[in-house]
């Protein structure tokens, strides 16, 4: 590889030497790689307009066009010597809500290591420790400690939705107002993040199964742990979505209870008052002949008739018990 200028966007550069320790290269002059037991680590900016060029030159055309697709799901792709690797972590800038999960993008072939997009703190933290001299001290264990650092900082946001529904769960035992749209919200937070997590574990799996050369066993170890770990994510998440299944059909029975309690009390009601209003209809006839016309009492008897009816109505009701 030819000295390279920051004309390729290249936000930060390191060649890491056997023991994990990282010398920081000018972005603006990165000189052609040495030999030895250590390897180089290229920090892209793909939005840069050189950055696609140099890809293309470094390894193929795809791989560049498949670093700089807009939007795309985890995936690992063998390609000649090297391979890409697409992953995703939880978005844990400032202002920025977890689910909006930020895609990184790596190109791995030999003893380069090519990574683009946005600013992710597992990225930080490798950058922080290869400049402590404590990084990763091969390629393998580099692909190997970001993806335990991107899952590390997956668990407590799948953690946290497992314990909103728990809340959920507890405040739908004494009411279920105002919950729906909580519900709504967490079924939209964990259907984002199983959409990415789900073949996040695919994509490492493979990973861990077609690149053994690029890993020692060390290296398969810790991949393979961090599958365990991104597939309890997944039973989580799916556990997530069973129990938000069920707490929107217990919210749904409870609203239908309390609608078909409300059409009770309505419908009793209604047939109280429906003898009697047959009565005031009958009596208030403009007609000859009506009972009680005459009688300056029969309006209080017809009160008292009423009440009568509606108190005997309602202690039959209440004997069925329907109220």
């Amino acid at each position: 590889m030819s000295e390279m200028t920051n004309s390729i966007g290249a936000l930060y550069a390191y060649d890491v030497d056997g023991r994990g320790r990282g010398w920081r290269l000018d972005p603006e002059h990165i000189p052609a790689p040495k030999d030895g037991d250590g390897y180089r680590w290229v920090h892209l900016d793909m939005d840069h307009p050189g950055a696609e060029a140099w890809i293309a030159a470094q390894a193929d055309p795809l791989v560049a066009e498949a670093l700089t697709i807009e939007d795309t799901r985890p995936r690992y792709f063998r390609f000649g010597e090297g391979f890409l690797l697409n992953l995703r972590g939880v978005n844990l800038n400032p202002a920025s809500d977890p689910e909006d999960m930020v895609s990184i993008r790596l190109w791995a072939c030999g003893r380069l290591i090519v990574s683009a997009r946005r600013r992710l703190m597992a990225v930080v933290a490798l950058r922080e420790a290869l400049e402590a001299g404590a990084g990763p001290q091969t390629p393998g264990r580099f692909i190997a400690a970001l993806s335990e650092g991107l899952t590390e900082r997956m668990a407590p946001v799948v953690d946290g939705v497992a314990d909103e529904v728990d809340a959920l769960e507890e405040t739908s035992l004494d009411s279920a107002a105002g919950l729906r749209a909580s519900l709504v919200d967490i079924r939209r937070t964990t259907i984002v993040l199983r959409r990415y997590i789900g073949p996040q574990r695919d994509a490492l799996g493979r990973l861990a199964g077609e690149s053994g050369d690029f890993f020692d066993a060390a290296d398969q170890t810790r991949l393979r742990e961090t599958i365990d770990r991104i597939t309890r994510l997944v039973e989580e998440m799916d556990a997530v979505r069973e129990r938000c299944a069920v707490l929107n059909d217990q919210l749904a029975d409870a609203r239908a209870e309390e609608m078909n309690r409300n059409m009770m009390v309505l419908s009793v009601v209604a047939a109280i008052f429906l003898p009697l209003g047959f009565l005031t209809g009958l009596l208030g006839v403009n007609v000859g002949g009506v009972p009680g016309a005459d009688n300056p009492y029969a309006f209080a008897l017809l009160c008292l008739l009423m009440t009568l009816v509606g108190l005997g109505i309602t202690l039959f009701f209440r004997k069925l018990k329907w109220i």
